[in-house]
């Protein structure tokens, strides 16, 4: 198996508010797949997708009611200046955010979550900083 993300799918209980929810974030849905059922968003070298829970529970046979997010999807940027930009422009969505404050890890990160209760990272991590491109370079602290 080669060492790549080729698609998240998020099981949401409301497609259409969602889609609207990511929209507002300025997220343009792919158009070159559109359907009443699915969303599809082309990010960085994956894809990003909202499926309607009862399908997602269909398909995977998981018929567990979802009781919370346990992992987060995150943001990253360059600088901490754009953690409370990010984290403002959200905010002013009427979207309910949790501060940026300094990590223990050495990063600066704040939180939301979706309409279905994904949490969402926006975070300056020294370690992980954006390329221009959209790729990653990680590199460990030194000591």
């Amino acid at each position: 198996m080669d060492q790549r993300l080729s698609i998240i799918t998020l099981g949401v209980r409301d497609i259409q508010k969602s889609r609207a929810f990511y929209d507002s974030l300025g997220w343009k849905v792919a158009t070159e797949f559109q359907a009443e059922n699915i969303a599809f968003y082309n990010l960085n070298g994956f894809v990003f997708a909202l499926y309607p829970l009862e399908k997602f529970s269909e398909e995977t046979g998981d018929n567990t009611p979802p009781s919370g997010s346990k992992f987060t999807l995150a943001y990253n940027v360059s600088d901490k200046q754009s953690v409370d930009t990010t984290l403002a422009e959200i905010k002013a969505l009427g979207v309910t955010v949790q501060p940026a404050i300094e990590r223990f890890w050495g990063g600066y990160s704040g939180y939301f979550q979706d309409p279905d209760g994904h949490y969402w990272e926006v975070a300056f991590n020294p370690f992980t900083l954006p390329a221009a491109d959209g790729s990653y370079k990680i590199e460990p602290p030194t000591t």
